[in-house]
């Protein structure tokens, strides 16, 4: 287990769920969730791609919360198929950003994997949700790292979405991604030579996101300076 700051229980829609939270220097910018891969084929919070991720929001200022899908860990309850594991995040979600820390700030939204098919899944819900009901805060940035195409039906995501695949990815093919991405006319980074599990390209994926969260961080100072002049 990679080290990390003890775990804690929160209440989940089907029983506790396990989450780690870990906060940048300073107070946070906003708040990221990120999902991990298939519980079944042995993904959890702990994998190295998901810690890359939390690694990348905290050093861009944000607080990143990891957590255990139902049936993982100290998450009770067992695997739903994707739909259990939606409902998961959005209630990790949910119970994050009722801390006043986060009031009016950004929320976003990562995963790995089949954690980015429910990262995106989770994503459409609360934007569809938001345009109802002005008090649901809807993601402003998504990063999916080879969100699973090839087994899952993965939905339409904003045209801001950072879509990272690995070039010889041999769990969710770069043809798969690139099947989805064509239609949305989405683009996609893709890391020559990198595997599903970025091996020895760990470095080069959390730079990628990294210079990602730079950029909206600045369009957003951007946005906020010119809605502020008189």
């Amino acid at each position: 287990m990679l080290g990390r700051p003890a775990s804690l229980t929160i209440d989940g829609p089907a029983g506790e769920l396990e989450v780690v939270v870990e906060d940048p220097v300073g107070a946070p910018r906003g708040l990221a969730v990120i999902a991990h891969p298939h519980p079944l084929k042995g993904g959890t919070m702990d994998n190295k791609v998901v810690h890359t991720l939390v690694r990348a929001f905290v050093l861009a200022g944000w607080r990143a919360v990891r957590f255990n899908f139902r049936g993982v860990g100290r998450s009770e309850s067992a695997w739903d198929e994707g739909r259990g594991e939606t409902a998961d995040m959005l209630a990790v979600v949910a119970h994050h950003l009722s801390d006043p820390a986060l009031a009016a700030h950004p929320l976003a939204l990562a995963g790995f994997s089949f954690g980015g098919h429910v990262a995106a899944q989770a994503a459409a819900r609360l934007t569809q949700a938001a345009a109802d009901q002005p008090a649901v805060r809807a993601p402003a940035t998504l990063v999916l790292v080879s969100p699973a195409t090839s087994n899952f039906d993965v939905p339409a995501v904003p045209a801001h979405t950072l879509v990272v695949q690995g070039e010889q990815d041999d769990v969710v093919p770069l043809a798969s991604i690139l099947d989805w991405a064509r239609p949305q006319q989405l683009p996609v980074t893709v890391v020559p030579g990198a595997g599903h599990f970025f091996h020895g390209q760990l470095g080069v994926l959390r730079e990628v996101v990294s210079r990602h969260l730079r950029a909206e961080a600045a369009s957003r100072a951007v946005a906020s300076a010119v809605s502020a002049a008189p």
